[in-house]
């Protein structure tokens, strides 16, 4: 009995029920933790400061002599022993203040085992616990006169924690225990104001929120065939939708962050029907301005008026290739509409089955970073002929990786798209790509000087809608490069049936089967396509042939296949 009394009142000090008589918390101390990873110190500059002082402490991290970046928010925890309480406070670069408390009785618990271990010279207990999967061991001591923990929810109450240990491999580990003498000592280490305190999600929504750079783009805006929008007069407007093609193609000029080339930027689409039935290709695209002639003026003037590919039928091909003096389109992310998404979610049910009301579409498309800034034209394109269309809303998002401006000279990137065949101007004269019959897609590019670590960002979709075409048959894509395959590969989904729940116009066969479950040549209704990466390695200066090969199927009837490419450089510049 008197051994099982001992280990309540051991738990209780992890628990947040501490007993002052086992040690007495009347000191002041400054204790400096690193980072550890593997073994090896992975804090750098940087070092977690725990300030204990009169019955409380401050937890924080400190970069000395750091150029903390604008909108990084400058956060801070407080663990008040007397109210056995955890504040997490932010400092936004909005200027608003808020925080978010924790009770110590809702914090994790941990059970104290029989291992010691004496770090800088304290004697430490072992406390252990398996949370979400990983676990945590915390050695603390009741022998230093002050109490915290590096990690508030860690057994704060517990002594001084001078050591946590995450899955055997992650620690963070005191250094340093600093006593301070009575004129360093704070009259309380706790702020005068906690600013507007608020439930966990949301104090960690606007913190998180700080971190990413929003542009919306475009809000609830439809796209469909007959559009009877009025264009504004000024045709260089930013923050306008301009909508082309017939209303099948919606642009707007917006300008795009800097941000630190350490970023992540991401493309976020929601689609639903606002009538169409089918599923329907579609494009989220920039249009490059840094050639004499841009594709924003075949979007105004229909595609006509854009550079000319000629394939070996003598068929013409309007803007799908790069010349001097043109850049094609930069497709940011390929996607396909499902099956009528929520406008015909009362047409038709299915036993087990709920239909979801939008499509949900993101793209990582970091390394198209350096084309993503200033004033930027940016499209959406969905071919369809139906009135009613769709209904689209895309965001670009820029999440910061730093908190410091970085020191470090930035480098200077090469973005080239060199070929486009998805025909975004489809209903402003553009064709469909059949280029490939007994052919190849052909494009010359020029490689600027100091060019390096190149890689083609590519993507690849068959098309032609019937049990032969190429929609539904396995096609080889080859790649060549100066007449040498590089690259070769068949596109093919196999998991289509994965979104059922986002095709509820899809038809049903009668062996149990629905259309929209069918594999398909690299793309699914409702879901969007990956590139592929192709690294290009020793591409020197100079003038350079890519070919695309694909083996094109023969029509049927009024029936026909065709391939929608797009094509991108991405490179360095020493």
């Amino acid at each position: 009995m008197k051994k099982n009394t001992i280990l309540t009142i051991t738990l209780g000090l992890c628990l947040g029920l501490g007993n002052q008589a086992l040690a007495q918390y009347d000191k002041a101390a400054r204790v400096v933790y690193k980072t550890y990873s593997n073994g090896k110190d992975v804090s750098g500059d940087s070092y977690t400061e725990l300030v204990y002082a009169n019955g409380a402490a401050r937890i924080q991290t400190v970069k000395p002599g750091g150029n903390r970046i604008a909108e990084v928010p400058k956060e801070a925890t407080y663990i008040d022993f007397g109210k056995e309480s955890i504040y997490q406070m932010a400092d936004l670069y909005t200027g608003k203040r808020v925080s978010t408390v924790t009770e110590f009785a809702k914090l994790p618990k941990f059970e104290v085992t029989s291992e010691t271990e004496t770090i800088l010279g304290f004697k430490c207990k072992k406390a252990k616990a398996v949370l979400f999967s990983n676990t945590i061991e915390v050695y603390f001591t009741e022998e230093a006169g002050v109490k915290g923990s590096p990690q508030s929810s860690y057994c704060p109450n517990s002594g001084l924690v001078l050591k946590v240990v995450r899955n055997g491999n992650s620690m963070v580990k005191a250094e340093k225990v600093e006593y301070l003498k009575k004129k360093q000592i704070p009259t309380s280490v706790l702020p005068a104001s906690y600013g507007d305190i608020m439930p966990d999600i949301r104090y960690r929504s606007m913190v998180v929120g700080s971190y990413i750079k929003t542009v919306d783009v475009f809000t609830n805006e439809q796209i469909c065939w007959g559009s009877t929008r009025v264009n504004p007069s000024n045709e260089e407007a930013v923050n306008e939708t301009f909508s082309y093609a017939g209303g099948t193609v919606i642009m707007k000029k917006v300008k795009l962050p800097k941000v630190p080339q350490s970023a992540n930027a991401f493309v976020e689409l929601v689609q639903y029907s606002n009538g169409d039935a089918y599923d329907r290709t579609g494009s989220i695209f920039i249009v490059p301005t840094d050639k004499k002639q841009s594709f924003m003026e075949g979007i105004r003037k229909g595609a006509k008026v854009l550079p000319i590919y000629t394939d070996k039928q003598g068929k013409e091909y309007p803007g799908v290739v790069a010349t001097p003096e043109f850049s094609p389109i930069i497709e940011l992310m390929r996607f396909f509409t499902s099956f009528g998404v929520k406008h015909f979610n009362g047409y038709r049910a299915v036993e087990g089955l709920n239909w979801r009301d939008s499509s949900f579409f993101k793209q990582d498309v970091t390394e198209l970073l350096p084309a993503l800034e200033g004033e930027v034209w940016v499209g959406a394109f969905i071919g369809n002929y139906d009135k009613g269309g769709h209904k689209v809303s895309l965001k670009i998002k820029y999440h910061l990786n730093e908190t410091e401006v970085s020191t470090t000279p930035e480098k200077k990137y090469w973005i080239k798209p060199i070929f486009a065949t998805i025909n975004v101007l489809e209903m402003g004269g553009q064709p469909y790509s059949t280029m490939f019959k007994d052919d190849s897609l052909r494009v010359k590019f020029d490689v600027p000087k100091g060019v390096k670590n190149v890689s083609l960002r590519y993507i690849t979709t068959g098309h032609g809608g019937w049990g032969n075409g190429d929609e539904f048959v396995p096609k080889r894509n080859e790649l060549f490069l100066d007449g040498k395959s590089i690259y070769s590969f068949t596109p093919w989904r196999t998991d289509c049936g994965t979104y059922r729940e986002y095709n509820p116009a899809s038809g049903n066969f009668w062996n149990g089967i629905s259309s929209s479950d069918l594999s398909r040549s690299g793309w699914c209704p409702g879901t969007l396509t990956n590139p592929v990466y192709v690294p290009i390695s020793g591409l020197s200066e100079g003038m350079h042939e890519m070919k695309v090969y694909i083996p094109l199927g023969e029509p049927e009837g009024s029936s026909f296949s065709h391939w929608c490419l797009s094509g991108v450089l991405v490179g360095e510049i020493e």
